[in-house]
């Protein structure tokens, strides 16, 4: 199978999606492959999907693989997923350090990537209707896929991969890539390390909606939410899943304190949106849980401090926002591998449990300067044009004078 169509001209490298210049020929098509196992995926290919429908002369299509694979295999990727880092984290934690130390050329891991590609097919046939000019993936899933591909060099559409937390995983690595995104220098110095080259490393950020840059003012999202702009607010997040139990550590920071607000947000997760909505009615006015929606930056927007799961794409938000954080519980693997980052970078404090929540936020009542502090780094360390710099990046390369056709070109030998 050979996809690709036919190259463009190439143009100088742009800064911001808003400068692109207008299409020579027909429409630049960029295909965005996600996985939805978890929201971070999709929320990333989204991002950079949004970019590009701020630039002329680009036209995008955003494929969720789950959607092209048998009931069995996707129950095993999202379901499956979702259920063992909410019941059985430290598992998780295991299989994703097995996974990270294996070798690629083992056999399990052959036999792995070949039920992969058995049911990917559709997907491959997706792909070939839709003749990319570029594909970004946000998910390792399609780039291993795609991989093989280009190793048998009957794929000649270029494949990048945005790396969506702030840690790299081996299964992210393969051969034949035309160019890796991450999201700081330390996955950046990790994919060197990996024998990635240099110049195929591109240090964008993780990529987030425009929205968080671009939301209104703090008393205008507070008066569209019922709530009060004067008060102090925490923003307790449980992922797109609504994964932690919300209303638990909710009816604890309640107690707490009568003094601040809080907004609950639950995500898909209606067992737990329906538990918040009960105990909201004990604490009239001082708590708005909210479901699945389309307007956390105006949330956030309202918001001092947020209690959240350190995944890639929600944290960046909150850098984006300029929001403090308390890391909730991380899972072994890669939500302890973005919390220590966060940490390092003195943007959040972390809580393993209950009691240490109760008293990382008593911690910050009492001391105001050091949240202030934490806003100040977060502010500094967000990168919210990391989707339009992807964008850029993927515009501007030129296949014919790259080496992505030779399946070696971009891993250090």
């Amino acid at each position: 199978m050979t996809v690709c169509r036919k190259r463009w001209p190439t143009t100088p490298a742009l800064r911001t999606a808003s400068t692109l210049a207008p299409a020579l020929l027909a429409p630049k098509k960029i295909l965005l492959l996600s996985v939805s196992a978890g929201a971070g995926h999709v929320r990333a290919a989204e991002a950079i999907r949004a970019h590009a429908e701020l630039a002329d002369g680009v036209s995008t299509l955003h494929l969720d693989v789950m959607d092209y694979v048998p009931a069995g295999f996707r129950k095993l990727y999202t379901d499956f997923y979702i259920a063992l880092v909410n019941k059985h984290p430290a598992l998780w934690g295991y299989l994703y350090q097995i996974a990270n130390e294996a070798r690629p050329d083992s056999t399990l891991q052959k036999l792995r990537r070949a039920i992969e590609r058995v049911n990917t097919r559709n997907l491959l046939k997706e792909i070939a209707a839709y003749q990319p000019d570029a594909i970004i993936c946000t998910h390792f899933l399609p780039a291993e896929v795609l991989a093989h591909s280009v190793r048998n060099m009957d794929f000649t559409c270029p494949v990048w991969v945005q790396v969506t937390d702030f840690d790299l995983h081996r299964m992210w690595v393969h051969q034949g890539m035309a160019g890796y995104f991450a999201g700081n220098e330390e996955v950046a110095f990790r994919m060197r390390a990996q024998g990635i080259a240099p110049h195929a490393i591109h240090v964008s950020g993780i990529p987030i909606m425009p929205a968080f840059a671009e939301a209104p003012g703090r008393d205008e999202c507070a008066r569209e939410h019922g709530l009060d702009s004067q008060r102090m607010t925490v923003l307790l997040m449980g992922g797109g899943a609504g994964l932690g139990d919300l209303g638990q550590i909710a009816a604890r920071l309640l107690a707490l304190n009568s003094e601040y607000q809080i907004i609950a947000l639950a995500g898909k997760n209606m067992v737990a949106l329906t538990e918040l909505q009960k105990l909201a009615v004990d604490y009239p006015g001082r708590l708005s849980p909210q479901g699945f929606t389309d307007r956390v930056p105006h949330l956030m927007a309202c918001a001092d401090l947020v209690v959240t799961k350190p995944g890639g794409l929600s944290t960046s938000e909150c850098l984006a926002m300029g929001l403090p954080m308390i890391l909730n519980s991380p899972i072994p693997g890669q939500e302890e591998r973005n919390a220590d980052f966060l940490l390092e970078q003195g943007v959040a404090l972390k809580a393993s449990d209950a009691v240490t929540l109760e008293y990382r936020m008593r911690y910050l009542l009492q001391h105001p300067a050091k949240l202030a502090e934490m806003r100040d780094k977060a502010k500094a360390l967000a990168r919210p044009e990391a989707a339009a710099r992807v964008l850029d990046t993927v515009l501007a390369h030129d296949p014919d004078l790259s080496k992505h056709n030779d399946p070696h070109a971009l891993l250090v030998q």
